[in-house]
């Protein structure tokens, strides 16, 4: 799958950045296009001639349906109308050289709660071999666990850490720096007895106290005077000169004597948490470790507990946070909040009988968005601007703080993320945006994590990012909040939006399953004239979608579209538990299979699929008894059937798979 993104490799180019409009764009906005009039012309015929009045209860519904997955295409369509292909050269690679001893302080921030040690340890060993200068780099580990064993495993690595060549190399290169400074103060205080005598003999000798015949040696004296103290303008005679300089020596000796000191880059993290305080899980954790004074890079990198970074992350992404001024002859920062990267697994079978494998979010999709200055932020792989977070992060708690006071004493825990979802990601994005920040998404495989593999922790995972979303819709409706473009708008309402479909698919799913009990259709006729407008309509809708994921195996695509369709009990679910205001808590993905098989979980959806089934059946016996009329609708609802008992076929599998095991 490394082939679908970009590379260092790639860097045949003069600028120092280049973007451009996605391959197959234009025929994309070209079938596109008659794919959304061939649909509005079927609503049209739907709307007008389709609807059978003898069953509104379930005609309404089904066109009610219809014309939310019109909507919905539509919002989909227009945000993938300008995806743009970013194509930047790496930090050590750009063109006039950006000096290292400028390169930014950068933070890794590694969240975790209860995963293993060793999980946690393959992460941030991964992080302290990320290219970037040592005595620059700082690894944290937060463990919102507060773990003996996770703390004891971060103190030996740094340990170890200390002890690697390239620390050590930091180390000597300090030393001697240091070393050099010291010998120079010793030569200064030299110099200062010296001048103490030479500044004596002058003032004498101008006072006509003493003379001297060496009217050359004089002379020379005072020229080296004159030229201490012109290099030295705010001096008023020698002795303030090389005092001063003794203090800039002393201010470099102590500078050098802290970066000793901290020399060590991997730290641990734990907050404490006070009861009775609110703890806001992940975005409080974040919030913690920015806010706590133990941390100050200008760049914080997000990484989950299992996500293991590559060592080229930060050199191929901290680019896009700068500008070079022609006038200054200096690296200046813009106006880039973060840069998001793909999220992929190591752990994925060839089937992925989970749908982890999200190529068409991580390209298309957040290419789409990348466009319309719209990349959303996923809460890991990606590199945050702390300028950024922080003041926005503030503006908002201060807003918070003005309608309740008591909430003072969660200061550290919410100035940053947002802590209003339990989608932390999203939300802060979206403000970001809001405040005026950008984003980009940069299409290169940085980072690969460990994908949950088995059902119950699948779909834990998929009902917090559902529940988070619309919970952000709720409490800050992107419709309505001022700051937004109109097509950031589009983008956060539209991700929104989807996630109401758990309702329409249940419309679609029922529908020929009463029909094939009672007889009753929704649709006036499925001859002819349904036929005429429906394939048409449906095979376009095919042929943009082919479009848009070209590239991605069909396989990848075809099981992303079961899971979209599978997982409506959990989409209604999200919908109901935040409109009811239920208490939403945020739950931790396992890192570790969890056994056994997962049936009780999909009962609604082997319900459907054996009403289906025997809905089929039924009307197979029905028409071998010769019982059957107007065979031609049954056969529209076979079809129909078959096509949703392809799509739900996934998710039943996926409750009794397992790994296989080695031998």
């Amino acid at each position: 799958m490394t082939s679908f993104y970009l590379s260092e490799a790639t860097n045949n180019f003069h600028e120092n950045s280049r973007s451009s409009l996605k391959k197959r764009t234009l025929l994309f906005r070209f079938i596109a296009e008659i794919n959304l009039i061939f649909g509005a012309w079927y609503l049209y015929w739907r709307i007008h001639n389709s609807i059978n009045v003898d069953a509104l209860w379930l005609s309404i519904p089904l066109l009610f349906a219809e014309i939310y997955s019109y909507i919905g295409g539509v919002m989909f369509t227009i945000g993938l109308w300008r995806p743009i292909e970013r194509r930047i050269k790496s930090l050590h690679q750009l063109t006039p050289i950006f000096p290292q001893d400028n390169y930014p302080q950068v933070d890794i921030f590694i969240t975790c709660y209860n995963e293993a040690p060793e999980l946690v340890e393959q992460t941030a060993r991964a992080a302290l071999e990320v290219d970037y200068p040592p005595t620059k780099l700082r690894v944290y580990v937060l463990d919102d666990g507060n773990s003996p064993d996770m703390r004891m495993m971060t103190e030996n690595l740094s340990l170890e850490d200390l002890q690697s060549p390239s620390l050590q190399a930091a180390a000597d290169k300090i030393d001697k720096k240091h070393f050099q400074l010291v010998s120079r103060l010793e030569e200064l205080d030299n110099l200062a007895l010296s001048s103490q005598n030479t500044e004596t003999w002058l003032n004498e000798l101008s006072s006509g106290k003493i003379t001297t015949a060496d009217t050359q040696a004089t002379s020379f004296v005072k020229n080296l005077r004159q030229l201490l103290l012109w290099l030295n303008p705010e001096s008023q005679n020698i002795e303030d000169a090389l005092a001063s300089e003794r203090q800039n020596l002393q201010q470099a000796i102590h500078q050098q004597e802290l970066e000793l000191v901290n020399l060590a880059r991997l730290h641990y993290i734990a907050r404490p948490k006070p009861k009775g305080v609110a703890h806001h899980a992940k975005a409080g954790n974040l919030n913690y470790a920015i806010f706590s004074g133990e941390t100050s890079g200008e760049f914080i990198l997000t990484l989950d507990a299992d996500h293991i970074p590559k060592p080229q992350f930060l050199k191929r992404v901290l680019p896009h946070f700068y500008n070079y001024n022609l006038f200054t002859g200096k690296y200046e920062a813009n106006k880039i909040a973060f840069v998001q990267t793909p999220q992929d697994f190591y752990n994925l079978p060839d089937d992925d009988p989970f749908a982890h494998k999200a190529h068409l979010f991580y390209g298309p999709i957040q290419q789409g968005k990348d466009g319309m200055n719209s990349a959303f932020y996923t809460g890991t792989n990606a590199i945050l601007r702390r300028e950024a977070l922080v003041n926005v992060g503030l503006q908002y708690f201060s807003d918070e703080f003005a309608q309740d006071e008591n909430r003072l004493n969660e200061f550290q825990l919410v100035g940053g993320m947002s802590s209003n979802s339990i989608t932390e990601d999203m939300n802060t994005a979206m403000r970001l945006h809001a405040a005026g920040w950008q984003s980009i998404y940069h299409h290169e495989l940085l980072a690969e994590g460990l994908a949950p593999d088995d059902l119950s922790s699948t779909l834990k995972q998929r009902l917090r990012w559902a529940q988070g979303t619309i919970q952000v819709l709720v409490r800050e409706n992107p419709l309505t909040k001022s700051g937004l473009t109109f097509w950031q708008r589009l983008h956060y309402f539209q991700t929104m939006y989807s996630y109401f479909c758990g309702f329409i698919t249940l419309i679609f799913l029922s529908c020929p399953i009463i029909f094939f009990f009672t007889g009753i259709s929704p649709v006036k006729t499925l001859g002819f004239d349904f036929t005429l407008h429906f394939l048409p309509t449906f095979i376009l809708n095919r042929l943009t979608f082919m479009v848009v994921t070209w590239g991605i195996p069909a396989k990848e695509v075809w099981r992303c579209e079961q899971y979209a369709f599978a997982l409506f009990p959990l989409l209604i679910q999200a919908v109901t538990s935040v409109f009811t205001r239920k208490s939403i808590n945020f739950q931790v993905t396992p890192k570790q299979r969890q056994s056994g098989t997962y049936y009780q979980l999909i009962l609604p959806q082997i319900t459907i699929f054996a009403l289906t089934i025997l809905g089929i059946l039924w009307s197979l016996y029905q028409f071998a008894i010769g019982r059957l009329e107007y065979p031609e609708n049954y056969l529209v609802n076979g079809f129909w059937s078959i096509y949703n008992l392809s799509l739900m076929w996934s998710i039943i599998r996926a409750a009794f798979w397992k790994p296989q095991t080695k031998n």
